[in-house]
């Protein structure tokens, strides 16, 4: 729908905030009592924690809705786009933050820390007496308590997902580029196959730490390389939920004859979040799984 609008839109007073806040409270309180086993609190920690998860949920589903119903009555005019576009590059930004946090993490450990504890840059006596038995290679398969695991290699199932994200990129690319022309049917059936594909390797990924944690010995508790392991795949894999559901909600708004070639920001978000998402696979790809 072509947007008619020229003066800025004020939206109307909302619930929706107070909600995704009382959200989030249950989410700290849920979280930091399960992890943290507070007392009889602990057994409920994880009803608390998914209470709050189910409470943004649904403010989520409520607050887009919202969105998505202003934007084809045509409220929105072109500064409005223009706000909406900022607002997603600086939540980008943010997510390109958030993961160089973890990148950088990795970088200490592998180089810095690692070669520390090692006897490097004269501090023979420190490793001596800290580790004694320590080598400075990584990954570190052995953890101070003397227990071993395995290290994740990059061949198998992790090479599977990444040819499947680098081709979920290419499929809505495309995807993006028959929506300018006004093209439905390949729209249609290129994006649903980039949701599928994103599916599949939330499927794989699954699968890949079932094999970790029965039979490779790879788990949270396994040393600092078990934690950069699952906290960088981890979160990641959090993203690829966001992102697939995003290009779902896309599909289905498509479906109904949303969006179109010169109005479908919802969309080029959508795709901007998902190309991100790739990008930081790409790099998880090469400097957890390959070096």
């Amino acid at each position: 729908m072509t947007n008619k609008t020229t003066s800025y839109y004020v939206p109307t007073q909302s619930y929706w905030p107070i909600i995704g806040a009382i959200g989030l409270f249950f989410i700290a309180i849920g979280a930091g009592t399960t992890v943290q086993q507070i007392g009889s609190a602990a057994s409920s920690g994880t009803w608390i924690l998914t209470l709050g998860i189910g409470i943004i949920v649904a403010m989520m589903f409520g607050w887009f809705s919202d969105v998505i119903k202003e934007s084809q009555a045509g409220m929105y005019s072109d500064q409005m786009d223009r706000s909406f576009r900022q607002g997603m590059s600086w939540f980008l930004f943010s997510e390109v933050m958030f993961f160089v946090a973890f990148f950088g993490a990795l970088f200490y450990v592998r180089n810095i820390s690692t070669f520390w504890l090692g006897g490097g840059s004269n501090n023979v006596m420190t490793g001596q007496v800290l580790w004694p038995e320590f080598e400075a290679i990584w990954p570190l398969i052995i953890t101070p308590a003397g227990d071993t695991t395995q290290a994740m290699g990059w061949q198998g199932l992790p090479l599977i997902n990444t040819i499947i994200l680098l081709t979920s990129s290419v499929t809505l690319h495309f995807a993006h580029v028959n929506l300018e022309k006004d093209n439905r049917k390949p729209l249609i059936i290129l994006l649903a196959i980039t949701v599928l594909l994103g599916a599949c390797f939330l499927v794989l990924q699954v699968e890949e730490y079932v094999e970790a944690y029965r039979h490779m010995g790879l788990t949270l508790s396994a040393g600092v390389y078990g934690n950069t392991f699952f906290i960088l795949t981890g979160f990641h894999g959090m993203h690829v939920t966001f992102g697939t559901f995003m290009l779902f909600v896309m599909l289905v708004r498509v479906l109904k004859g949303h969006f179109e070639p010169n109005n479908h920001f919802a969309f080029q978000a959508s795709s901007w979040y998902w190309h991100f998402v790739d990008v930081v696979w790409l790099g998880l790809f090469f400097f957890v799984y390959i070096i």
